[in-house]
């Protein structure tokens, strides 16, 4: 079948969102992600919440909304070690969040937590790193035996920009419950080649966020995927030539960026996030698959309206 009457990913690749792109209240985002046709959400914010700091009964109706739209969560966007944590901040705060998701996760039916590890705060590059794994370790451990993943982003953080720092904390925790998350957009704003890092962590990948951006890292504009320099579609032809299976979660980040105290897209948020998910697609459909080593065979497994 001709790769332009493909309707979506590949087989065992879904498409989600981070829901607070859309607009805070739940309301909004759970509406973009249906309005795409999509079946899976990612959450960070509900309600202007973090998803651990909600209350056990505003979990169980979140649970219950989710449910009632057909949608499932894919992963929990926690503050663990994000852009706002400090390698030498209190570690108790982490190890409390991650205790709370612990219960919210199982009601919400996701076993991936985003985490990052922790800006630098006056230490050498080597005593930032040896702390840094060493506290990765011991939130790994207590996820292991909570059945939850840690999926470490290359954002903010000790690892965050260089896939060799990536891989030795991996290998450093050595646990099942430390993976990686890959956002495609983040290379543009931290200064580096996001692309050049995923060829070597690409098998180490299990979720994956899209944004793009242009610029530079003194001032960063993020585009429509695939308009700005992220590769994006590089991107994701390298990960399915890889045999990557899991999800290809949208972040535009073009009215939303926490880290910028920007938290609300205004009106216009969920026609802005849908919009962006159809470039998504469009994008797929046109620029990833055919170029992909075994199109042919995933071209034969999809149709039109094919699922996610």
């Amino acid at each position: 079948m001709p790769a332009d009457q493909l309707a979506g990913p590949v087989p065992g690749v879904g498409y989600a969102g981070i829901g607070d792109e859309a607009g805070p209240a739940l309301a909004d985002q759970v509406a973009a992600v249906t309005r795409l046709g999509w079946d899976r959400i990612e959450l960070r914010n509900v309600d202007g919440v973090a998803l651990a700091d909600l209350s056990e009964d505003a979990v169980a109706r979140l649970a219950g909304t989710l449910d009632e739209a057909g949608l499932t969560m894919v992963c929990a966007d926690s503050r663990i070690a994000n852009w706002a944590q400090s390698i030498n901040g209190p570690f108790r705060e982490d190890l409390a969040e991650l205790e709370a998701l612990v219960p919210r996760c199982a009601m919400l039916g996701t076993r991936y937590v985003r985490v990052m590890s922790y800006c630098n705060d006056g230490l050498t590059d080597a005593e930032w790193g040896r702390r840094a794994v060493h506290r990765m370790k011991l939130l790994a451990e207590r996820a292991e035996r909570a059945g939850l993943v840690l999926l470490h982003e290359n954002c903010t953080g000790w690892a965050g920009t260089s896939g060799e720092r990536m891989l030795t904390m991996l290998d450093k925790v050595g646990s099942p419950a430390l993976r990686l998350m890959f956002d495609t957009g983040n290379g543009v704003p931290y200064g580096y080649e996001a692309y050049e890092v995923l060829t070597h962590i690409v098998d180490h990948v299990e979720h994956v966020q899209i944004k793009d951006a242009a610029g530079d890292q003194e001032s960063p504009v993020y585009t429509l995927p695939g308009k700005g320099q992220a590769r994006v579609a590089d991107c994701l032809r390298l990960l399915l030539d890889h045999g990557f299976t899991g999800t290809w979660s949208i972040e535009p980040h073009i009215a939303v960026r926490p880290h910028e105290n920007l938290s609300d897209p205004g009106e216009d948020g969920i026609e802005a996030f849908v919009a962006y998910g159809r470039e998504l697609e469009r994008l797929v459909r046109e620029e990833v698959l055919p170029g992909v080593e075994h199109a042919g065979r995933l071209a034969a497994d999809l149709g039109p309206g094919a699922p996610a």
